[in-house]
């Protein structure tokens, strides 16, 4: 596993400090390797144990789900009336008002409707203008580019980051 810091150090190391760290650094993410593989172990064990019935259960609350959701559809004007819910022994079954979405209506489209709201309210139509560093980048190294880029205020950097990677045991 690689792990990169960026911190600098001005501490005077020995090398039998660094080789000693990094012995510790290997030692500590294998330890780790062998507890995670052990949890996973464990969670699988786990889940497989009771994977048939968190299934019956996910079907028998579907069905219960849609069997409610039915009687609720076809007696909402006696049960919702005044309210949005109705409470019983076990729970509450109620509708909710989800979140405002604007929808074309019909015989209309998005195009369209982008046309006639420049014409009545341009106030709601965006136009963002940004610069395309993605282009910019990918760009930086081609004769149009490359000259310009200190000119227009722009510069590539790289950090460099330390890392360390632990050989793996067989």
């Amino acid at each position: 596993m690689k792990t990169r810091n960026a911190k600098k150090t001005a501490t005077m190391i020995t090398a039998a400090q660094f080789d000693e760290a990094m012995m510790n650094y290997a030692a500590a993410e294998l330890r780790e390797v062998e507890i995670n593989k052990v949890i996973t172990t464990g969670v699988q064990e786990l889940m497989t144990q009771h994977e048939a019935e968190l299934q019956q259960l996910a079907t028998e609350k579907q069905t219960s789900f849609e069997i409610a959701l039915s009687y609720c559809m076809n007696n909402k004007q006696q049960l919702f009336g005044k309210r949005r819910s109705i409470g019983t022994e076990y729970g509450i079954a109620g509708f909710r008002l989800g979140t405002p979405k604007l929808k074309t209506a019909k015989n209309s489209n998005w195009k369209t409707v982008l046309v006639e709201l420049k014409k009545t309210l341009p106030e709601y139509v965006r136009s963002i203008e940004e610069p395309a560093k993605d282009l910019l980048l990918a760009d930086r190294n081609t004769e149009k580019v490359a000259p310009l880029l200190m000119q227009i205020g722009v510069q590539v950097v790289q950090d460099e980051l330390f890392y360390i990677e632990t050989k793996k045991a067989a």
